[in-house]
Formats: C-alpha cells, sequence, structure tokens
C-alpha cells in the first residue's frame, strides 16, 4: 500500500469517530481503490468486516441477496419472505443496517462499486432507490466504506451534507513512486544507483500520472528490460503500449467500460478521437470538428464528463487520463501501431509530459 498510509488513516478515523461519517473512496480506473479496501479488511478482520465486490455481483436483486447472505461473516436473521424485487431489495437494506458479529457488535461493510446498486432501479417497484439506499446506510449503527470509479456520479449522489467524507484517491507522488521502483528491486541500492533511481521516479510519475497501477506495471516492465540490458521509463512505456502490452490491455478496459456506462456511444468515441489528436478543445471547436450542432456536442461532453473521461477547464476539454489518451491516438484506429510508430508518439508524449510541472491534488472534500 505505498502512498495510501495516510489514506487508510483518514478513512479509519471517520469510521471510528463520533458522529460517524461514511467515507467514500473516489478514483479513476488504476487508482488503488479496491487494494485499499482489501487492506481495510485485513486491519479490521475478516470476522469483523466484510468486503463485497458490487460492481460484479450487483444482477438481480434476489441473486445479490442469496450471494451476500450466503458469504457472510455475520449473524444473520434470513427469514425474509422474498416474492419479488423489492422483497429482496428490503432484504438486502434489512441486512446492511441489521447484521452484527458474532460478539453482537456493529459490523462494518466495505462496498466496491457501490454505484452499481443503479442496477437494481430497472426492477419493478425500485426505481431511483439508491440515493434513499446510501442515506440509510449512512444512519445505520454499522460502519461503512464505499468505494467507485466515478466520482462524477457519486459527487451528485452524495449531495447530503455531514453524512460522508469523500476521499479522493490522489497519485503517487515522486518520493513515493521511487519506493515502488526501490521495492520492486528487492534490496538497498548504492549510490550510483540511488541517484539513477531519482531519475527514474522522476520520469515514471510523470509519464504514468502517478497512477499506481500504471507504476507497477512500469516497474515490472522495467524489471523486464532490464534483465536484457535495458530497463529507461521511455522503452517501458513503448512496450506497455505496444499491442499486446500490459498497459494497452489495462487501457482499453478502461476505454470500453466507461463508453458503456455512457449514452451516445459511437459520437462519444469520436469526440475522444478529436481530444486524442488536439487537446484543450472548446466545445465550438470540437462540435465543427465533429459536424454536429454546439448543442448536440455539448450533451455529448456532459455524457462524457458523466464517466470521468473527460474533464473541462476554463471551457477547454482535455482527457482525464493522459495515458489513456495516448492509447486512444495509438490504438482507435483501423490496423494496430507499428513498432515505430509506437515509439515516436511515446517520445512525443514523454516530451510533453516531462516538461510539465508536478500537479497537486485534494485528498478530502
Amino acid at each position: 500500500m505505498i502512498g495510501r498510509s495516510a489514506v487508510e488513516r483518514l478513512v479509519l478515523s471517520a469510521l471510528d469517530e463520533t458522529p460517524r461519517r461514511v467515507p467514500v473512496v473516489l478514483g479513476f480506473c488504476g487508482s488503488g481503490r479496491t487494494t485499499l479496501l482489501r487492506a481495510l479488511q485485513r486491519q479490521r478482520g475478516a470476522r469483523a468486516c466484510q468486503y463485497v465486490d458490487v460492481e460484479h455481483s450487483a444482477t438481480t436483486p434476489e441473486r445479490f441477496y442469496r450471494g451476500l447472505v450466503s458469504t457472510s461473516p455475520f449473524r444473520v436473521n434470513d427469514a425474509h419472505a422474498i416474492r419479488t424485487p423489492r422483497d429482496a431489495f428490503d432484504a438486502i437494506v434489512s441486512y446492511f443496517t441489521l447484521a452484527r458479529t458474532e460478539s453482537g457488535r456493529p459490523a462494518t461493510f466495505l462496498l466496491d462499486g457501490v454505484l452499481e446498486f443503479r442496477t437494481f432501479e430497472s426492477f419493478p417497484g425500485l426505481r431511483g432507490v439508491v440515493a434513499g439506499l446510501l442515506a440509510t446506510l449512512a444512519r445505520s449503527e454499522n460502519g461503512f466504506v464505499l468505494a467507485s470509479r466515478y466520482t462524477a456520479r457519486a459527487e451528485r449522489l452524495l449531495a447530503e451534507p455531514g453524512l460522508f467524507l469523500r476521499v479522493h484517491l490522489p497519485p503517487l507522488s515522486q518520493a513515493e513512486v521511487r519506493e515502488s521502483l526501490a521495492a520492486g528491486n528487492g534490496h538497498a541500492p548504492g549510490a550510483d544507483r540511488a541517484a539513477a533511481l531519482d531519475d527514474e521516479a522522476r520520469m515514471v510519475q510523470a509519464l504514468s500520472d502517478g497512477r499506481p497501477a500504471y507504476v507497477h506495471d512500469f516497474r515490472e516492465q522495467m524489471a523486464a528490460l532490464a534483465r536484457d540490458g535495458g530497463g529507461d521509463p521511455i522503452s517501458a512505456l513503448t512496450a506497455l503500449l505496444s499491442p499486446d502490452g500490459r498497459l494497452a490491455e489495462r487501457c482499453g478496459h478502461c476505454y470500453e467500460l466507461r463508453l458503456h456506462r455512457a449514452r451516445g456511444y459511437g459520437a462519444l468515441k469520436a469526440i475522444l478521437d478529436i481530444l486524442a489528436q488536439e487537446s484543450g478543445l472548446t466545445l465550438t471547436e470540437i462540435a465543427q470538428r465533429l459536424h454536429r450542432t454546439p448543442g448536440s456536442t455539448k450533451d455529448y461532453l456532459s455524457w462524457l464528463e458523466d464517466v470521468d473521461l473527460v474533464s473541462m477547464t476554463r471551457k477547454r476539454y482535455a482527457f482525464t487520463d493522459p495515458v489513456l489518451r495516448l492509447w486512444v491516438r495509438l490504438h482507435c484506429r483501423p490496423v494496430p501501431p507499428q513498432e515505430e510508430e509506437v515509439a515516436r508518439e511515446v517520445h512525443r508524449y514523454a516530451l510533453e509530459r516531462l516538461a510539465q510541472p508536478a500537479p497537486t491534488h485534494a485528498t478530502t472534500s
């Protein structure tokens, strides 16, 4: 959990304070949300703390409830008569709010991908229930840590002040990236290696945008290349973004996952392609390149913002994730890129990123 000890302490403090607030851990793909929740479960103990992967298990309310109680470490009153999706949803709420440990103490739940409870809103009698569910959890005697990859959507749902503590996972600093690279080395570096490690950490932090999953991929790729006499960060990024590279696969998954949670699939891909070529465009400029009206283009951009693929600063739009922007430029085209094309685009990207100052990020709100 390199670079996450301060966030861990913040979350644990919110769980233990009186009155209790519900920490909501927010972060883009690869920011370490699941890793953090798993670490919290280990600290609290599996008999007192249940991790729930909502994102992958929220199917029907009935099946979700059965899966939830079948893996429960808590005392469960499973006497609910479940005949409808509404019955199952009420049973889920009852379980979350009334479950107790074997010693009779309040339980703690770690709900990963909590916004996927919206899946239930398509069933009869459950329209618009998620906001009420979250407010009910926040007022329960039980403890909850919520996590989501969709920051904009979470901010809208968690509008009630005082009940929730928003915890934004910050990127790794240069010092934390250095610690990660050194840990992958397996032994303390000598003086010459220490100086080189400082330079590598600076480059990896800039090229990866400090995202923990990307830093991990850099570390593994650099170690693999070092066995053949290479191992610099730019060569590692070139390998990672090749058609069969680990980072190319990771970016492709994030890209498709978020687009499928949005609307206007084809038009949104076109806008992302435009912003991959030219960042920082205004609404009018994007509409002209898209050959659509400003009104429809604004709708498309709002849907991209809704799934955190783009953000707006001073009325100019850009990718939230610079690595994903590079991936789109390379891979969202009719044929896979050749090795020399990947190397050329990575070099261009590196020149841009290494010339920029490191950004500062807030952790809570």
